[in-house]
């Protein structure tokens, strides 16, 4: 049976840039904590397949126009996102506002990021606790080279090692957490959850009637 934990943040993100493992370790991460009795809801961005195409599409040109793409897209989902931290104990979310600004702000001119990030935080909430899964660009690239032989245009090398360095500045903030992303996945996992384990509670932040188990 897995330890119980004691407490955890009731919003969690996880970030990182892409063929960092992102989209497994939220899988795992929610399994691992549904058997320890905890209600989660998970969520992944971009919401909206049709304004996160173009936003993708506009980011390369156009970072400004792609990051008010993803605004768009987070507003629009933020009402389901409350919904989801009142009926559950922990959101977790593969990808969140950081991503924006780690992607689309660090090409702009630092008065249009710091435009950019007033608008990511007028439009959602803000993560109780991120999770940056930190991995070298040349890594990150392999992994995705082995799912696919065609990339997305933010897919380069030029691009991840501009994304990295600006997770890695976001990450210097004090509701950061980063975990080597490059060891074998329960061993991943494993360090998440010994990072988040301890923390002080947030409201609603812990399991309701002792820990019970609610369907998702």
């Amino acid at each position: 049976m897995s330890p119980p934990l004691r407490r955890l943040p009731r919003y969690i993100a996880v970030e990182g840039i892409d063929g960092s493992g992102k989209s497994t370790l939220t899988r795992a991460l929610a399994a691992s904590l549904r058997r320890r009795g905890w209600s989660v809801a998970v969520r992944r961005e971009p919401h909206d397949p049709a304004l996160g195409a173009l936003a993708q599409a506009a980011s390369v040109r156009d970072p400004w126009t792609g990051g008010v793409y993803f605004t768009l897209d987070r507003a629009l989902a933020h009402r389901e996102l409350l919904r989801d931290l009142r009926s559950h104990d922990v959101v977790l979310s593969d990808r969140s506002f950081y991503s924006t600004l780690a992607y689309q702000g660090s090409a702009l001119r630092p008065a249009l990021a710091r435009r950019l990030a007033r608008l990511q935080r007028g439009a959602t909430s803000t993560p109780d606790r991120v999770v940056l899964l930190a991995i070298d660009p040349a890594t990150a690239l392999g992994r995705l080279g082995s799912r696919s032989p065609s990339r997305a245009p933010l897919e380069r090398r030029v691009v991840l090692r501009r994304v990295d360095r600006a997770y890695r500045r976001l990450a210097r903030g004090p509701r950061w957490v980063v975990v080597d992303a490059t060891g074998p996945r329960p061993a991943v996992l494993a360090a998440v959850l010994a990072r988040l384990d301890g923390r002080p509670p947030r409201s609603g932040g812990r399991p309701r009637s002792g820990g019970r188990r609610r369907r998702t």
